[in-house]
This record gives structure tokens, sequence and C-alpha cells, in this order.
């Protein structure tokens, strides 16, 4: 699968802002400010991937040890009984 990205149109976002009243200083500082927070904070479809993928391996090492735990218990049981 490939890498989705997001994107962030700074250019139009600097647009708004002047139209609402920002110095165009201001502006430039905010788009490229809440760019950054765009591709830092955002997972891609990649990240999220790669994230089932270990919650996945745990989940099944969890389960295959309680199934090792069960049957010692079990083992452990028959042994009392005979």
């Amino acid at each position: 699968m490939g890498h989705s990205a997001i994107v962030f149109d700074t250019h139009a976002y600097v647009k708004k802002l002047m139209a609402a009243g920002v110095s165009i200083e201001q502006a430039e500082v905010q788009a490229q400010a809440l760019a950054e927070i765009v591709e830092d904070k955002l997972a891609t479809k990649t990240d999220l991937e790669k994230l089932r993928a270990e919650i996945t391996a745990d989940i099944i090492k969890w389960v295959a040890g309680m199934l090792v735990a069960q049957a010692a218990v079990i083992a452990a049981l028959v042994k009392l009984i005979k």
C-alpha cells in the first residue's frame, strides 16, 4: 500500500487570514506553525497499519501465553485428581 499524505495549502490559509484582517507576516507565521503541527501530529494510513500489526502481534502473544498457562493449570489439576 502507498503512503498517503495530508496536503495543507498554506497559501490558501494565508489568503484567508489576510482577508480576515491579519497581517501578511502574522498570517505566514501562523500558516507555517499550523503546517508543522499537521505534519507532525497526523497519522498516515501506513502508520495506522503498522500500529494495527503491532497490536495484533501483542494480542496473539497474550492469548498464546494464556493458553499455555491454562494447559499447565489443567495438567496440575489432573495430577491432583489421580
